[in-house]
């Protein structure tokens, strides 16, 4: 008779968060296999998160090694479901209330490509890759993200797959363009209960016109990014036809000042204007905002054209740009989730392992807000009197970074280090890992505008590694 074994625990907290996933994994050697994967994922990046990495085995020479194969075959072949997986994640960030999402957030649209090599893995085939900002050989996924001026967190994710993978092309009935995926995502999100503000998204969909069809449809408030000089429908030759006609015809008194906050505490100043042209305008069921740091000359890099279903008292211009402003947080998701935790490392082909290995990493990404909510929530409870202006969300009080290093050595996960294993020194310095990978998503506002945030994306300039 087999013998069954205990699946060991991992240093706090990473148990703690470990066990909520325990109903969903069936046997110890699924339980396992997650802390594993999780946990390997949160060490230092000083490897490629591959499977024999995350074992701690040598490439190709130890590539059959035990370990490695009992990676393989969770990630492969076990019998768990990673959609189960993924909601469960969003049920324990709804848990906190510093994280839960509520109706003055977005939800973020966009896709993110990778390269690959050949064309065994599914999915991959010669496409536009955000990444690298042209078409190359590689994968791309759509994304939805939660944000708000707090934290962010991702939402779902599904695999693009370009038509010339499929037997009939763009006629085959699984193709699914990009904008119909993003579709699909919003109704995962309201499925689910996830409270949003509006939908935002760059130009790649905000362009689409079946997308915004089915979200005036459906009702549901969205702040879109246009090119400045795309113009679509009949109008008299006189008559603007995109954005940058139509700003040509604005009188200086229709330029408002708005005032951009930002995480880190500083101000800018923007300035934003309504526009009547085609069929937008501030009395009609859709507007044309643009919103710029200097009404004279446009920079590129920081000036918005973008269009909303929102009406004019709903949301007032400084609200429509603060809206689509959040929309840069999912920029810096995929520096976190690409530099430090892995999501184009998987060397794996099926889409059911790819998936999966997607659904861990945000497990692993999430693990570092859940950690940080709990730390803060009994510290903002213990509070005797609230501050006489509005209270700062609890995941905004944190420590200045050297300050935070200095106290490591006084966390449990320190202890653990010094005491333990070298096996649990891994997994401890896991917990540091997360610790420092918080730290740079808390001290990094949105920035004022990511190369071709309003436009198409180009490329993408990813942030230097943390330190490990």
């Amino acid at each position: 008779m087999a013998t069954s074994f205990a699946c060991p625990a991992l240093p706090e907290p990473l148990e703690a968060y470990a066990v909520r996933f325990d109903p969903l994994l069936h046997t110890p050697a699924q339980r396992r296999g997650f802390r594993a994967y999780v946990s390997g994922l949160l060490l230092p990046r000083d490897r490629n998160k591959t499977l024999t990495a995350l074992a701690g085995a040598e490439p190709v020479v130890e590539a059959q090694a035990a370990a490695v194969q009992r990676l393989q075959f969770f990630l492969s072949e076990a019998a768990w479901d990673s959609e189960e997986l993924n909601a469960r994640r969003l049920a324990l960030l709804a848990e906190q209330p510093a994280l839960a999402a509520h109706a003055g957030g977005v939800l973020v649209l966009d896709d993110t490509g990778d390269r690959k090599e050949g064309h065994a893995t599914d999915h991959v085939a010669r496409q536009y890759l955000g990444s690298v900002g042209k078409i190359d050989n590689g994968i791309v996924a759509v994304t939805s993200l939660w944000a708000d001026g707090r934290c962010y967190w991702p939402v779902h994710v599904q695999p693009y797959t370009p038509a010339r993978r499929l037997p009939e092309g763009k006629g085959d009935p699984q193709f699914r363009t990009k904008p119909a995926i993003a579709l699909a995502l919003i109704e995962q999100a309201q499925a689910v209960g996830i409270a949003f503000r509006a939908v935002v998204a760059d130009s790649a969909y905000g362009e689409n016109d079946s997308l915004e069809a089915a979200l005036m449809e459906r009702d549901i408030p969205y702040v879109l990014a246009q090119r400045g000089r795309a113009g679509q429908g009949w109008a008299r030759i006189e008559d603007a036809h995109s954005f940058e006609e139509a700003i040509q015809d604005l009188p200086k008194r229709a330029w408002k000042k708005v005032t951009r906050r930002f995480r880190d505490g500083h101000t800018e100043v923007w300035w934003a204007a309504e526009l009547k042209f085609l069929g937008y305008g501030p009395d009609r069921a859709r507007r044309a905002i643009v919103a710029t740091t200097d009404p004279r000359t446009r920079p590129a890099i920081s000036t918005w054209y973008l269009s909303t279903n929102m009406t004019l008292a709903d949301a007032p211009l400084a609200e429509v740009v603060r809206l689509y402003g959040l929309r840069n947080w999912i920029e810096d998701h995929y520096k976190r989730v690409k530099d430090e935790l892995g999501w184009a490392d998987f060397m794996v082909r099926s889409d059911r392992a790819i998936r999966r290995h997607w659904a861990l990493v945000n497990c692993a990404f999430c693990f570092c807000w859940w950690h940080e909510a709990r730390q803060s929530a009994p510290q903002e409870a213990a509070e005797d009197k609230p501050p006489k202006t509005k209270p700062t969300p609890a995941l905004a009080r944190q420590a200045p970074p050297k300050a935070r290093e200095k106290n490591q050595h006084t966390t449990p996960s320190a202890g653990l280090l010094a005491a333990g294993t070298a096996a649990r020194a891994r997994l401890a310095g896991a917990v540091e890992v997360a610790h420092r990978l918080l730290a740079g998503v808390e001290q990094q506002a949105p920035a004022t505008s990511t190369r071709g945030t309003a436009g198409r994306r180009h490329f993408r300039q990813w942030a230097a590694p943390l330190p490990a």
